[in-house]
């Protein structure tokens, strides 16, 4: 073999190694789908938000009862003597009960706050899926970069090999190949950062998904740059369950005001006194140690009607407080969702832009393949061509997470 045809298959490989890099994404969310499965599953935030929802439940079976029963027994010490004999101890038993409708207002008050609470379990579910999406476009941009440098490292492998040839025909210096030594040196060190960026980042996603922070995770899908943008619904955004919250809050305090309207009636009171009478000793007639029973009625009458007024006033603060609550968060998903939003499109602009300019960085390796068949090459245009190259590759990755981790937002707001 001549060394015209050695160096030329040289070329050839280096060629070859530069067209694997221009990759193309292709999509295929069922791996992600899998792992938000698992994290809805699993996740401990989201059970604990469903446990409070299940105590928020309870509490409308313990708003369903009646005030304590009151029973009270006496003792006399020094029995009083009556006509039918001495008294010698009492028993007495009261049960209030609540103006009609009080137990049915304060049940649907206990339903109202459990729907509030509801919410946040939507809420949480949709910022654990949000995380979960998040972390999994991390770890891909990461491997991919990983991937990205390998192919580089092979690059300059190929290039140092045509530089040590070009030493021996004293077309290069020695400089040359301990240049793209140290610039191997650079990118075997930037893949090391990166594969400890990777452990920390498959920690974040495996602890989501509440399992041991080791655990593999299968990062085999590969992401594409859409075409076109996707329609977006931003009237979605009104029924967030964020903003639904505030609503289901707003009409809490509206079932609060109608159970404070009925605490405000009176209450009545049934009860029974039971007196116990001793017999009068040598005495003989009909009622002689007869045992009292007296049926008794009573009334809770609010005379001091402060709290409630004071209660109604709060509940109308309060109603204007939720309102503004609502506003200033609306307010923050809008311009959440329009920033989103914009920074996508950003993203896809910079993609395209990254691989227009990738493109023409493959054409100046292809018109420096030619110098070299002239017997002319520059090393320093070389390591300038291939650092271009790896810029355009990782930026394009950059871009593609980047319209994914927007993407993850805009789905937690819009759908």
């Amino acid at each position: 073999m001549t060394m015209k045809n050695y160096k030329y298959q040289i070329i050839l490989k280096a060629v070859f190694v530069l067209c694997s890099l221009f990759f193309v994404l292709k999509g295929n969310a069922q791996q992600l789908e899998t792992l938000i499965e698992e994290g809805l599953a699993n996740n401990p935030e989201i059970q604990m938000f469903e446990l409070k929802h299940q105590v928020a439940k309870e509490k409308v079976s313990e708003a369903n009862t009646l005030p304590n029963t009151q029973i009270g027994v006496g003792y006399f010490l020094s029995e009083p003597e009556t006509r039918t004999g001495a008294q010698r101890f009492k028993v007495s038993a009261q049960q209030m009960l609540p103006s009609f409708g009080s137990i049915t207002a304060r049940e649907n008050y206990k339903n109202s706050l459990a729907d509030a609470v509801y919410e946040d379990v939507v809420i949480a579910k949709r910022k654990l899926v949000a995380s979960i999406s998040q972390s999994y476009y991390n770890l891909y941009a990461l491997k991919e970069k990983q991937t990205i440098l390998d192919e580089n490292i092979d690059l300059l492998k190929t290039y140092e090999t045509l530089a040590l040839t070009s030493v021996e025909v004293g077309k290069a210096s020695a400089v040359d190949v301990l240049r793209l030594q140290m610039r191997q040196n650079e990118l075997e060190q930037l893949k090391q950062v990166l594969e400890q960026d990777y452990l920390a980042e498959k920690t974040l996603l495996n602890k989501l998904l509440n399992r041991e922070k080791n655990r593999t995770i299968s990062i085999d899908n590969e992401l594409t740059m859409p075409s076109e943008n996707s329609l977006i619904n931003s009237e979605n955004l009104a029924l967030h369950p964020e903003l639904l919250k505030y609503n289901k809050l707003y009409e809490s305090v509206e079932k609060s005001e109608l159970l404070n309207q009925k605490e405000s009636n009176l209450m009545v009171g049934f009860g029974l006194d039971y007196i116990a009478v001793s017999e009068r000793p040598n005495m003989n007639f009909s009622d002689n140690g007869k045992d009292i029973i007296m049926p008794m009625v009573s009334v809770s009458i609010p005379i001091f009607s402060t709290k409630y007024k004071s209660k109604t006033k709060q509940n109308e603060l309060l109603q204007k407080e939720i309102n503004f609550q609502k506003q200033y968060k609306l307010n923050r998903l809008e311009t959440m969702l329009d920033k989103a939003v914009k920074k996508s499109n950003s993203a896809r602009i910079s993609y395209n832009t990254h691989a227009k300019n990738l493109k023409q960085a493959k054409d100046a390796e292809t018109i420096l393949v030619k110098s070299y068949e002239t017997g002319m090459i520059d090393f320093n245009d070389v390591l300038d061509i291939q650092e271009l190259q790896l810029k355009f590759q990782i930026n394009q990755i950059e871009s593609i997470k980047t319209y994914y981790l927007q993407g993850a937002i805009i789905n937690y707001l819009t759908n």
